[in-house]
């Protein structure tokens, strides 16, 4: 059984910026591949960023220069530091892990991420 588990959401002005984490524990000691999704309101589940543990990444275009996600691995963690926040980055965003180099089979409880104008 895997668990990630997520903090660092809220409720912040347009402009201001927000850290989240998250932590895998359980059977993947150390997932090779862990990211974030978001899904706002009425709309599908999109990557946001991920990396894998050889410090690849990728960014989805509307928050490339904006966001950057880093890791910990030896702690099995990932955060996603967001500036600049936007209206448009209102949604509930989610962790993502797994063992190869696409979306993984794990997720989290998620987190609401709320930009007032």
């Amino acid at each position: 059984q895997v668990q990630l588990v997520e903090s660092g959401g809220g409720l912040v002005q347009a402009g201001g910026s927000l850290r989240l984490s998250c932590t895998a524990s359980g059977s993947i000691a150390s997932p090779n591949i862990m990211g974030w999704y978001r899904q706002a309101p009425e709309k599908q589940r999109e990557l946001v960023a991920d990396m894998v543990s050889d410090g690849d990444s990728a960014y989805a275009n509307s928050v490339k220069g904006r966001f950057f996600i880093y890791r910990d691995n030896a702690k099995s963690s990932v955060f996603l530091q967001m500036n600049s926040l936007k209206p448009d980055d209102t949604a509930v965003y989610y962790c993502n892990a797994g063992p190869g180099r696409s979306t993984g089979p794990y997720w989290g409880q998620g987190t609401q991420v709320t930009v007032s104008a």
